[in-house]
């Protein structure tokens, strides 16, 4: 399969892009776009045999399910058994944008979306691509990552084509996301919203809004259904061998290692290393920058990575997840 780039640019070519990009999904086919937060690989959400589309493509487990993207509040209601009063709060605070709802789903979401469970996963992407192709398509569509199961997720078109390059029918190229790392997603099924992923909006920032939100409980026994994306031992990780270090205290390097470094700080006098990443000392610019810094590691061919552990400050609970996650 070979797959197509469609470039959005302004005027008449971004938006033969768009509505190329859009009838490829009406026909059930895969197509790569731009949130805010990373590339979704989408399908029809209310088709099953487009969904098993991107598990194949992904080579992703059916117990792992699937983020249905809606336009806004109204669309996703048509997804959903019901709408509590807190969905409606957080909503109006957060839509458009990086925060994912789960609530128990509508009988014509199909069990591919959900892993078999009764919930659905759902958000309204902010990215002005994003919402022009939902617009343009007049259907949810179904949106995990654009890559191969638990590799690196994709920030920029060309991270999607090195993942899944003849894999899927098209790319519609957004440039870079601007957020970098996924949605935080908040379960709203009981009484207490409950924190399931760490992400781009933080748990205080919902609980501002919301008042107490609970941490998720120990998660379930591997190969089980989970009731978010993003809960694996190990995900958005590179070929090479990952390790956490604390900052100031890099870990001797195997002779025999071309290891890529990862931080917040600048490279010490005296250490050598085959590259040295400085990311910024702040969460939201350092989770812009984190993906890309891993691909760039990984394009580079090094052995090891090591990544500089991040405070634990609740504002930087999304970066220190998708960390701990890549290191296994």
């Amino acid at each position: 399969m070979e797959t197509e780039i469609l470039e959005v640019r302004e005027g008449a070519a971004g938006e033969r892009a768009v509505s190329r990009a859009a009838a490829l999904l009406r026909a059930g086919r895969l197509v790569a776009f731009p949130t805010e937060t990373v590339y979704g690989l989408g399908a029809l959400a209310l088709e099953p045999g487009a969904v098993r589309g991107i598990f194949a493509a992904k080579e992703r487990p059916a117990f792992n399910p699937l983020i249905v993207h809606v336009p806004s509040a109204a669309e996703a209601r048509q997804v959903v058994a019901g709408w509590p009063d807190v969905a409606e709060l957080l909503a109006r605070a957060f839509w458009p944008g990086p925060l994912t709802f789960v609530l128990p789903r509508a009988a014509g979401v199909p069990d591919e979306i959900t892993a078999g469970l009764p919930a659905v996963a759902v958000r309204a992407p902010a990215h002005p691509v994003a919402q022009r192709l939902l617009a343009a398509v007049g259907a949810p569509i179904a949106a995990p990552s654009a890559n191969r199961y638990t590799t690196i997720s994709p920030t920029t078109a060309e991270h999607v084509r090195k993942s899944l390059g003849g894999r899927i029918d098209a790319i519609l190229d957004g440039g870079a996301t601007p957020v970098g790392i996924e949605s935080t997603v908040l379960d709203l099924t009981g009484p207490v919203p409950v924190l399931l992923r760490p992400g781009a909006v933080s748990r205080d920032e919902i609980a501002a809004v919301v008042g107490r939100v609970e941490l998720r409980g120990e998660g379930p026994a591997e190969g089980a259904a989970r009731p978010s994306p993003g809960l694996v031992k190990r995900h958005y990780a590179p070929d090479a061998r990952v390790t956490l270090f604390a900052p100031g205290h890099l870990p001797g390097v195997p002779a025999d290692a071309r290891v890529g470094v990862i931080a917040r700080h600048a490279q010490p006098l005296g250490v050598e290393v085959a590259t040295w990443l400085h990311l910024p000392d702040e969460p939201a610019g350092f989770a812009r920058q984190i993906y890309g810094a891993l691909h760039a590691l990984e394009d580079a061919r090094v052995t090891d990575v090591f990544l500089e552990e991040t405070p634990a400050d609740p504002a930087w609970a999304g970066v220190r997840d998708r960390l701990q996650r890549a290191a296994g």
